[in-house]
Formats: C-alpha cells, structure tokens, sequence
C-alpha cells in the first residue's frame, strides 16, 4: 500500500447540477481543471460536499469514472465511502473497482449513535476490508456522536493503514490532544475552511475544503503559507476570508459555495432536495463580499 501525501488543500468536490437536476458532467470536468490550474492538492470526491446522498448508484460511478479520466494522475484522488452500515460498507470496499483512487474517506457511522467501542470496531472492519489508505471523518454536527481523542488515537495506533482524520469536531482542545499525542505516521487535517489557519499552527497538515472549490489558488496560498511557518502572511489571506467564512454555511453547505461558484460562472445554481440555494439576501452577501475581494461576478 503506498502512502498518499495528504499535505496542503484537498477541495470537497461539489457535484454541478443542470437546470433540470441532472448532473453536469461537462461543468465537472471544467471544475477538475480549475482546481489542478490553482494548484489544489488533492480532490475528495462523493463526500458530503458532493450531495451523495442524492446521487443513483450509476451517477456516482460516472461521477468517480469522468474525475478519475480528467485528473490523469495529475494530484490524488480520496473517494468519499462511507455511512452506518458496516457491513454494507465492508462489501463495497472488497467487490468495488478502486483503480485511480488513492485513498478513502469515511464517515463516522450516522443516526445511529454507536458507543465509542461501536465506532471502533466500525473503523477496524473498514481497516482490514480496505486495501487503500484510509482516512477517518470526524464530525458529530452531522453524524449526532463525537468520536473522541482516545478512540482516534486507538485506530492511529492500532492500524497501520489508517492514516489521518479529518476532524470537524469543532473542539480545539480535542483536536489538539490528537495531535500532540499522535503516532509519527497519522495526520490530522482540518475539517473547517474557518479554523484551517489556527490548527496548521498547531501541527495540523492541511484542510479537506469547503470554499476550496471556489478559491483554490488563494486558499492553497494561504495553507501553504501556513506551513511553512509564515504566520502573518497566512494570517492576512485568512482574514480576508473570515467574512466568507461565515456565509458560507449559513443556509446549508454546498449551497453557499455553490451561489459563489454561479456567481463566477462556473455552474448553474442548482441543488437537489432536501437541500435548497441560499436564500437572496445571503446570495446578495455573498456577491458584495466577492465584489470587495475583486471576484468577477
């Protein structure tokens, strides 16, 4: 199993709707070359960001097959697999056709609540069906449960191809615990666009990105800056961002990032239900802060 560089922005690819919902392959594939034009690290592709939950069997295959086809090996690829039946999950990752995709992604188990134990023996199962790297997802906003810092650090040490965990926790204090007592071969990557800056300063090594999808040139930057030790210059790109930040998420993601990328026009405004575009007065937000940052829109 070779080891994927995970170091830097990973974009949590949006998924382009038509006007009639159907999926917009053409725009999918003028997304790819953006993002590897603007110098994003890696994509993390049919992860919540995308609207998988929406998505028929055969689009996401398709999906998986046009990025994998346009990407060429240029950056890595982490596919978003995932959800709260273990056994179903553990079936896809030994039957599945993984060929061009470097790592995973995968939830921690949603809706049903499992223990701490539960989680863990979830994350083993993953682990020994899985040929790839995997990369644990921690983010109890969505999934009602917190996977804690002694669990996290449990699979890190017991499994030597759980690799990372992108942590969405949204606790600085857990977050920094994984990292000061973490094995020297597991990362922790920053699950939120907003606290990237702050958790790089404490050993984190990058983000799975939101706002990314639209600002990759300028938010690799930024994380690049970061990382190599150039605080204040990082620190500017940052707040230039903070107002973004928070109007990113405030009628539900992707839909704040997808008004930005129609505001560019790069996509059609469209998500699929249950999920709605941002309402007009955040939309209108949204254009006057990209009309202060110079953004064509």
């Amino acid at each position: 199993m070779s080891r994927i560089n995970l170091r830097g922005v990973g974009v949590a690819f949006i998924t382009p709707f038509k006007e009639d919902e159907s999926v917009d392959y053409e725009a999918l594939i003028r997304l790819v070359d953006y993002q590897i034009q603007n110098n994003t690290d890696y994509l993390v592709v049919l992860g919540t960001t995308a609207e998988t939950a929406t998505l028929t069997e055969a689009e996401k295959t398709k999906i998986v097959e046009t990025v994998i086809h346009r990407v060429n090996g240029r950056i890595p690829i982490v596919l978003g697999v995932g959800g709260n039946n273990t056994r179903a999950i553990v079936d896809q990752l030994k039957n599945d056709n993984f060929e061009g995709i470097d790592a995973i992604l995968s939830v921690v188990p949603y809706y049903n609540k499992p223990s701490q134990e539960g989680i863990y023996q979830h994350y083993k199962a993953i682990a020994e069906a899985s040929k790839l790297p995997v990369i644990l997802y921690n983010v109890p906003g969505r999934t009602a449960v917190n996977m804690t810092a002694e669990t996290t650090l449990r699979l890190a040490n017991e499994f030597s191809n759980i690799v990372a965990i992108k942590e969405a926790s949204g606790d600085m204090a857990q977050m920094d615990d994984i990292i000061k007592r973490k094995p020297e071969n597991f990362d922790v990557i920053s699950g939120d666009d907003g606290i990237t800056f702050p958790l790089i300063t404490l050993g984190a090594i990058g983000v799975i990105s939101v706002i990314g999808n639209a600002f990759p040139k300028e938010f690799s930057r930024m994380t690049r800056l970061a990382l190599e030790g150039d605080y204040q210059s990082a620190l500017t790109i940052h707040h230039s961002f903070s107002e973004l930040f928070k109007l990113l998420f405030i009628d539900g993601n992707p839909a704040g990032v997808k008004s930005m990328l129609h505001m560019m026009g790069y996509i059609e405004n469209k998500l699929r239900l249950p999920l709605v575009p941002t309402r007009i007065t955040t939309f209108e937000q949204i254009r006057l802060v990209l009309n202060e940052l110079n953004i064509k829109c």
